[in-house]
């Protein structure tokens, strides 16, 4: 089977494509024949061993996948040959097999869309987590969405549209305020081009927003604290503008506020039961089609390292999602 394979860190164009034998599930493991895999932001960190997980060399990077179960192991019970899943690990997706514990598969419905499931999972798992569990979002509050056309945060302008809040979308350029706006989005900034703190107190009346959710980092961070209501909540979900930022904790004192962290990845396992509840939430939102991912692009496997490099230099609206030679039985 084909797989790209990171064998030294460095950026995307570092990674090589190689032919690797098939995979054989083991007691308790199961191997899913990828259809569509998705690109997520810390995709481009761990090919750079600038990520908190640090897999051995060689490994082949991707934590999103969705496809078709190949085989099961020993023990297996909640998934069997010819299911569809998607699968959520910490590498190993930009392949065109997969060898995952049967905790890491998800069943899915047939009639979705592998290329729409590869794109759905990390992204909207994440952001409903971070709306739902973390920030208590109730609707009729205002929601500012700090990188709007991003994965994580084209996901978080939709599902905050259908959890009721109103929704403020923020990100660099005109285009990518567009797809925020097709998602939903109420009202857009380009903080590129405007005084963030100042656009936030005209769209809400000098009120500021009940919760920000924060996926980029870097300078935006502490105007979108200072523009908070009282008892807000600010959503700490990522870093993509590549800056930790560092907040005077008196912000928060004055604004009753909380900063929370948001880490879904340990979520899934210390709260199975949770995260299950969430899932079939957001599947019943799909299926029903409240919820529309917004897959920007689309490339074969070989052209990973294209795909990744397009994400760190922000060129992308929504998801991008890599598709395997795989073919359904």
């Amino acid at each position: 089977m084909k797989a790209i394979v990171c064998k030294e860190y460095g950026p995307p164009d570092s990674l090589v494509l190689e032919d690797l034998p098939p995979l054989k599930a083991g007691k308790g493991q199961v191997v899913v024949s990828i259809m569509a895999a998705g690109v997520n932001f810390p995709d481009t960190l761990i090919i750079q061993n600038k990520y908190q997980f640090k897999p051995d060399l060689p490994f082949t990077p991707g934590s999103e996948s969705a496809g078709i179960v190949k085989e099961v192991g020993e023990g297996v019970t909640n998934v069997r040959t010819g299911d569809y899943v998607t699968t959520l690990t910490t590498f190993g997706a930009f392949a065109e097999e997969i060898l995952v514990k049967e905790a890491e598969c998800i069943r899915l419905p047939e009639s979705v869309d592998f290329k729409q499931a590869a794109g759905f999972t990390l992204t909207y798992g994440t952001s409903y987590y971070a709306l739902e569990n973390r920030a208590r979002l109730k609707g009729g509050e205002t929601l500012l969405v700090l990188g709007a056309a991003g994965g994580v945060g084209s996901a978080a302008v939709e599902l905050g549209k259908v959890m009721g809040a109103r929704v403020i979308a923020c990100a660099s350029s005109a285009e990518k305020l567009a797809a925020a706006k097709q998602l939903g989005a109420d009202e857009l900034i380009n903080y590129d081009t405007e005084d963030l703190r100042e656009r936030i107190k005209q769209l809400t009346n000098d009120r500021g927003v009940d919760v920000v959710y924060d996926a980029v980092g870097g300078k935006y961070t502490e105007p979108a604290v200072r523009a908070m209501n009282w008892n807000g909540r600010y959503l700490v979900v990522g870093f993509a503008a590549g800056e930790i930022p560092k907040i005077p904790l008196n912000l928060t004192l004055l604004k009753g506020s909380a900063i929370v962290g948001v880490f879904w990845g340990a979520f899934m396992r210390k709260e199975p039961a949770a995260a299950g509840k969430n899932h079939v939430q957001l599947m019943e939102w799909l299926m029903k089609g409240k919820l529309k991912p917004l897959i920007n692009e689309v490339h074969p496997l070989t052209e990973a390292p294209r795909a990744l490099k397009n994400l760190m230099e922000r060129k992308v609206k929504g998801k991008v999602v890599l598709v395997t030679n795989n073919e359904r039985p």
